[in-house]
């Protein structure tokens, strides 16, 4: 008895226009879906966006970062050289002024403590000849975008003044760390660039740094970062 041949065998001249045969297009269906699995996997496996580069724990160099400059319910002392009653302590409002004698609701908030020294000066000199006036910043607050911001899944989300040389790793130390339920190694780190106006988004490992101790995640922060910390879904 001969063996029946495969109708698809038997007439390659029909070949050609008909769909290829059920095996070839399941394969290729289990070829696809590994490729999608591994996609994925990838892009689960970390914070989205761009890298930083790695920042040691202790800055080889310790330098002064940006100048300060006075945010509203910081604590300053003015005081004026040779006449001690035109100083004072006071306390900037809300608003971002400040009252102190012969000014009144002088601007304060956007300036570098050196900025509104010389503006009290000019408003002084209407009375006394060539003060010398000196600001003094007693307690920081500092504007918003001289603040790093933490929420999300962590201790304790706050806003902190940025100092000289901050990296990720001191940020989390103030705020508590990370949650029990906190996806850190999906944590993004938003950064607004001054040069090209843009907002930039990176992802930042802290999971890896925080519970293994990867000096490779640890970062260099900038004045007005914004980190946000997810929980895990599951």
């Amino acid at each position: 008895m001969v063996p029946l041949r495969d109708e698809w065998d038997s007439q390659p001249s029909a070949r050609k226009g008909r769909s290829m045969p059920r095996y070839t297009r399941f394969t290729r269906l289990l070829a696809s879906t590994a490729m999608l699995s591994v996609l994925l996997g990838g892009c689960a496996g970390g914070g989205g966006g761009a890298q930083l580069p790695p920042a040691s724990f202790v800055a080889l160099q310790e330098g002064p970062g940006e100048e300060y400059v006075i945010g509203p319910l910081d604590d300053l002392t003015i005081f004026v050289w040779r006449n001690p009653e035109l100083g004072a302590s006071v306390q900037v409002r809300p608003d971002g002024r400040i009252t102190t004698p012969l000014i009144t609701d002088m601007p304060a908030v956007g300036k570098t403590p050196s900025m509104l020294a010389e503006d009290i000066k000019l408003q002084l000199s209407q009375y006394i000849q060539e003060p010398i006036v000196s600001v003094i910043v007693n307690k920081f607050s500092g504007t918003f975008s001289q603040q790093v911001r933490i929420v999300g899944a962590t201790g304790k989300p706050a806003s902190i003044p940025y100092r000289a040389n901050m990296t990720l790793l001191d940020a989390m130390i103030a705020v508590g760390g990370l949650s029990e339920y906190a996806a850190g190694n999906k944590a993004r780190l938003v950064r607004f660039d001054k040069q090209t106006g843009l907002q930039k988004e990176y992802g930042v490992r802290i999971g890896d740094l925080l519970r293994k101790g990867d000096t490779r995640a640890n970062v260099m922060l900038m004045p007005g970062d914004v980190i946000i910390i997810p929980e895990s879904t599951f």
